[in-house]
């Protein structure tokens, strides 16, 4: 029986859906094709297009096809842009989770690994955060995702039988090898550091950093990066884990549990392109970007055997050759495109 990823031709989605391949299991994807791309879903994987708020786009998916769980990826992300377009960010992250899980339960589908944010903390107290820790997001895009983990718990209890947990990202970066398509799965967001350093290179253009007065050593926010083919692996255990039926707890932190600055990242970016030279500018703060979000990791190691294997030099490396692989320049263009035709 497959897994349904909703979101599952994007930039963390397709890198799921590797890992699901690469363990020899069968998977099918929904996605809306805003931000995602047709060419990163591989060969012989099932594509249904349409929204996750639509009903008949989620139960056409659901019915095409034995479906054993559900990993929910489908919605808006961003924080900064959140503050600005608070309904859309309300409907796509709520209201999409909303009917997925009214579909779900249907058709007696009771398998669901939730994609949560570390955004759901807000500026944290301390150097790390675990899970139970206080959750206070300074944005709309955090509020979803935490109303989207109330949705499930509540759901949950008025239907026992669901099985689920939440993982709640902090920053994924890196990129995974070509796929055996010859497909480069790359982060093409609009407003994530990789991509935006990426293209100041690519162009020419010093980068930016968005914060220099913020509470923390350098001035710059601080956060935990962790590489999406790790981030790939923890949602393949956690499927796993729920098939065998183990108990798991309702949210997982998914990072390397260690902080590192922007204009930290920005300088090893620089270095390790080989434009240390260039230097990078220092402009205001984006609004809902909270000063430090750094999560313990405990938790996932102890339930999942899990940890991540690449450092920071690593996840640049491999983000820079998918950035500069074949391919790439087409898919920004792409976004160029949708972004253009958005405003």
């Amino acid at each position: 029986m497959a897994w349904l990823l909703t979101g599952g031709a994007g930039y963390i989605g397709s890198h799921i859906v590797q890992a699901f391949l690469a363990a020899g299991r069968e998977v099918v994807v929904l996605d809306d094709l805003s931000s995602g791309f047709r060419e990163f879903v591989p060969e012989g994987v099932a594509l249904h297009e349409g929204r996750v708020e639509d009903p008949v786009a989620v139960g056409g998916a659901l019915d095409a096809q034995p479906v054993e769980g559900v990993i929910h990826l489908a919605g808006l992300k961003y924080a900064g842009e959140s503050v600005h377009v608070p309904l859309d960010f309300y409907r796509a992250n709520v209201e999409g989770t909303r009917v997925l899980l009214e579909q779900m339960a249907a058709r007696d589908v009771d398998r669901l690994v939730f994609s949560s944010s570390s955004a759901t903390y807000g500026t944290i107290e301390g150097e790390v955060v675990a899970e139970d820790g206080p959750q206070r997001p300074e944005s709309p895009y955090g509020e979803s995702k935490l109303i989207g983990e109330w949705l499930i718990a509540d759901q949950a209890r008025a239907r026992p039988s669901l099985a689920h947990t939440s993982l709640r990202y902090f920053n994924v970066v890196g990129s995974g090898p070509v796929t055996a398509d010859g497909v480069a799965l790359v982060d093409h967001s609009p407003y994530n550091l990789f991509p935006l350093v990426f293209r100041a290179l690519s162009e020419g253009r010093r980068p930016k950093v968005f914060g220099g007065d913020y509470p923390t050593p350098d001035g710059s926010c601080v956060r935990d990066y962790v590489d999406v083919v790790d981030l790939a692996e923890a949602h393949l255990r956690a499927a796993v884990l729920l098939e065998e039926g183990r108990a798991l707890e309702a949210a997982y932190n998914v990072g390397r549990g260690e902080g590192v600055s922007v204009r930290g990242i920005v300088e090893t970016i620089l270095d390790v392109v080989g434009r240390a030279d260039l230097g990078y500018d220092v402009e205001d703060r984006r609004p809902g970007d909270p000063a430090r979000v750094v999560g313990s990791a405990e938790r996932i190691e102890r339930d999942f055997g899990w940890k991540p294997g690449r450092d920071l030099r690593a996840m640049v490396q491999g983000a820079w050759a998918a950035w500069t692989a074949p391919g790439t320049a087409e898919r920004e263009a792409t976004q160029d495109a949708r972004r253009a035709a958005a405003t």
